[in-house]
């Protein structure tokens, strides 16, 4: 394929890493939301992100075959469908009134989601110079961290009302009392999820019109044969036998836990440790997720000069040390922090997936489903990280251990882990 024939495919695959940030990076502006509509403590609000990332535990593999079989473009549509139906099941959740129901769309949402980003990250890796495959892919991830500011600034602003009553403090003259008060909460998520699943059903027209070509092992026949007359398999767990890669998963299980751990309870610590208001939280949520987008671009520069897994390691080391700060001084200074730890965060997801892909042919769409099931990583360790903080609210600040250790890993893999010995 000529090179000039890249740039609607990589545009239109560019507008994928958009909307899932959307996504995602509303989640900690729905736990803050959830523990008002659904009564929930710290611990128990976090286990919407584990509905949300279970899903992509269990289906990457499913959605590689799906993909081998039919392609990278069916894929895509279907999730984009898929996540817009999940936005729109928030109208009748509103009446519900039931975590559980939301736990369900989040996973409903995750696994359209789940689509995209199986085929995205892969996608952008092989259209173009391997070579030169982190700096794309961390550009097309600059685009995931431009959704999360817009998810933090903006989206969260309609969302979170400024108030945070219970039944107790619920002022005695408040209009219609605490019903009201509970409805009104739970018809503000809505718009927000009506506006993303808008947006999905505009991108998968685009799609639908649209000619992407194949790459990969895509172009194979879907009933492609070995040569001792075997089917071919639509998942190769061969793959895992490249220690690049297996360090890759294992790097990307502790990232994605430790950054999340991280994003999702930003909002808690703002209004609960940080003593900050609603409305200022959110304003500060919004430029942590700009010191993401800040980083993205600037990291993507950087790595014209320098060597990808020379800037994870650096990057990584940094966080520790600012870990570290949060667990010493907590409060505003701990808050400083964690503007930083985003900025540092930011090259590392693309980073690493890009450099544990490198040289894997044929076997590069099953590399890419194991990478994106470590993400499984943000289905458990937020939660031990907000069950460290819940026990003992006068030591919240132990719980940022949890995401310390994350880095530490991250921080091998660009020491040694990415290295291609076999």
């Amino acid at each position: 394929m000529k090179k000039n024939t890249y740039t609607i495919p990589l545009a239109l695959v560019f507008c994928l890493f958009f909307l899932w940030a959307i996504s995602s990076n509303l989640l900690p502006t729905m736990i803050r939301q959830l523990m008002k509509t659904c009564e929930l403590n710290t611990f128990e609000a976090s286990f919407t992100e584990t509905a949300y990332w279970l899903a992509y535990f269990i289906f990457p593999i499913p959605i590689a075959m799906f993909m081998k079989r039919y392609s990278y473009k069916a894929g895509i549509i279907f999730g984009l469908i898929l996540a817009a139906i999940g936005g729109l099941l928030f109208f009748p959740a509103a009446i519900l009134k039931e975590y559980w129901a939301y736990l369900c769309i989040f996973f409903i949402i995750a696994t359209g989601m789940c689509f995209l980003e199986t085929a995205a990250n892969p996608y952008v890796t092989v259209l173009g110079a391997s070579e030169t495959a982190p700096r794309r892919l961390n550009l097309a991830q600059s685009f995931n961290g431009l959704g999360a500011f817009i998810a933090a600034m903006f989206l969260s602003k309609l969302i979170l009302s400024g108030n945070h009553y219970t039944r107790e403090t619920l002022p005695v003259d408040y209009p219609g009392g605490w019903q009201t008060y509970i409805q009104l909460e739970t018809d503000a998520m809505k718009l927000p999820y009506l506006i993303l699943a808008l947006l999905l059903i505009a991108i998968a027209v685009l799609f639908v019109f649209s000619k992407l070509p194949k790459i990969g092992d895509e172009t194979a026949s879907s009933d492609a044969v070995t040569a001792d007359g075997k089917k071919e398999k639509l998942i190769d767990f061969g793959v895992l036998k490249h220690s690049h890669l297996r360090w890759g998963v294992i790097a990307q299980f502790f990232y994605n836990g430790g950054q999340t751990a991280i994003n999702s309870l930003f909002l808690v610590y703002c209004c609960t440790y940080a003593g900050l208001p609603e409305d200022t939280a959110t304003t500060f949520f919004g430029l942590y997720m700009l010191a993401f987008l800040l980083g993205r671009w600037i990291g993507t520069g950087l790595m014209v000069k320098f060597r990808p897994q020379d800037m994870l390691l650096i990057y990584a080391l940094m966080n520790i040390l600012l870990c570290g700060v949060v667990m010493i001084w907590g409060g505003m200074i701990g808050l400083y922090a964690m503007l930083a730890i985003s900025f540092f965060m930011s090259i590392m997801y693309p980073t690493q997936f890009s450099l544990a892909l490198k040289g894997l042919g044929n076997q590069t769409k099953s590399g890419s489903a194991f990478l994106v099931m470590a993400i499984v990583g943000n289905a458990c360790l937020p939660q031990l990280t907000a069950y460290f903080m819940h026990i003992n609210e006068n030591i919240y600040y132990i719980a940022y251990g949890v995401p310390m250790i994350c880095f530490v890993f991250c921080a091998y893999y660009g020491w040694k882990g990415y290295k291609v010995i076999d």
